[in-house]
């Protein structure tokens, strides 16, 4: 039987990096594509998720037995902090379009994309599955949490109701190439690889916020593509999964800025701004789950990961995401 999988937001980090695992991985590989299997990236441009009419006509369009559901409304903490309706409402609108269009065409399986922010504020560490919905998330992104918080409520209510196969992931911290480098609203990696860059280019100091101490678990974009495909086709419960590199692979900010260095080949002045806020020192999340689910799985050393997505970077400059035009010069 022929599988039409479709990737809602198909066109950004995490899509992109599904394409191209799609694309290469090599004829029997556990995250190759399948004979008879149709792959359809569709970005916003194809269809507004926020409007049901457009979501049941992509529905319509590609009748996908499958989905993978990435396409949300991202933003910075700035942005989060400063729109936490819009970021509510319209994720909300968006996720429940694409759960209610698939459980119209008897779509045979969804998996959403969560974030380890749906996660409480205050909670013991490290985070693991059962953690979600034990205390309010923080006050920062209030909005977006618990539009996906809302997204593992409704598996549940959409299972229990009509048997539906709706399943969810939690990735930590992504990166990798075509994320977004704008400025003023990307995450710390694509942050601080344009930041040196320019810095590299102009002649000019390369100033990191804060002391560099806080620790993050980061993932390799293209090793999150293949977590995503194993789960479309080997994992079937509703309770969601945490994609994430192990906490003994957890690395500091000054380890990523040092490697940025590195691998952008800045050879001058390398500062830390200590007046500038640290944010949350860190919040590891467990991947037991995962790994005892799947038997393993070889995730791509940071240093080699960090140098691929810089390499992209710099050779796709002039098409890549990083904000107004003014940057370009």
């Amino acid at each position: 039987m022929s599988n039409v999988v479709l990737v809602t937001g198909g066109t950004g980090l995490v899509g992109k990096a599904i394409k191209h695992i799609v694309d290469t991985e090599p004829e029997g590989s556990r995250f190759g594509k399948r004979d008879g299997e149709t792959w359809i990236f569709a970005s916003s441009s194809e269809a507004d998720l926020r409007d049901p009419a457009q979501t049941r006509q992509l529905y319509e369009k590609y009748k996908p037995t499958h989905v993978i559901h990435l396409a949300a409304l991202v933003g910075g903490l700035f942005k989060n902090m400063k729109y936490k309706l819009t970021f509510l409402r319209d994720n909300i609108l968006i996720n429940d379009n694409v759960l209610h269009a698939a459980y119209e065409h008897k779509t045979t399986k969804v998996i959403s994309c969560l974030s380890t922010c749906v996660f409480p504020d205050k909670v013991q560490y490290p985070l693991d599955e059962t953690k979600i919905h034990s205390g309010p998330p923080h006050e920062s992104n209030f909005g977006y949490a618990h539009a996906k918080r809302m997204v593992d409520v409704q598996n549940h209510a959409y299972k229990e109701e009509f048997g539906c196969n709706f399943t969810s992931a939690i990735p930590t911290n992504v990166f990798g190439p075509h994320d977004n480098f704008d400025l003023e609203d990307s995450h710390v990696i694509p942050g601080l690889i344009h930041k040196c860059y320019l810095a590299k280019k102009n002649d000019t100091p390369f100033v990191v916020a804060g002391t560099g101490k806080p620790l993050r678990q980061f993932i390799f974009s293209h090793d999150l593509a293949k977590l995503f495909i194993w789960m479309l086709r080997e994992y079937d419960d509703v309770e969601p999964v945490i994609l994430s590199v192990g906490e003994d692979e957890e690395v500091s900010i000054k380890a990523v800025a040092d490697a940025i260095v590195n691998a952008v080949g800045f050879e001058g002045e390398y500062t830390f701004d200590t007046t500038r806020a640290d944010g949350q020192f860190r919040k590891p999340a467990s991947n037991k789950k995962l790994l005892t689910l799947m038997g393993g799985f070889e995730f791509t050393p940071f240093d080699k990961a960090l140098d691929i997505t810089v390499k992209w970077f710099l050779e796709n400059y002039h098409n890549a995401r990083i904000g107004s035009l003014a940057n370009r010069s």
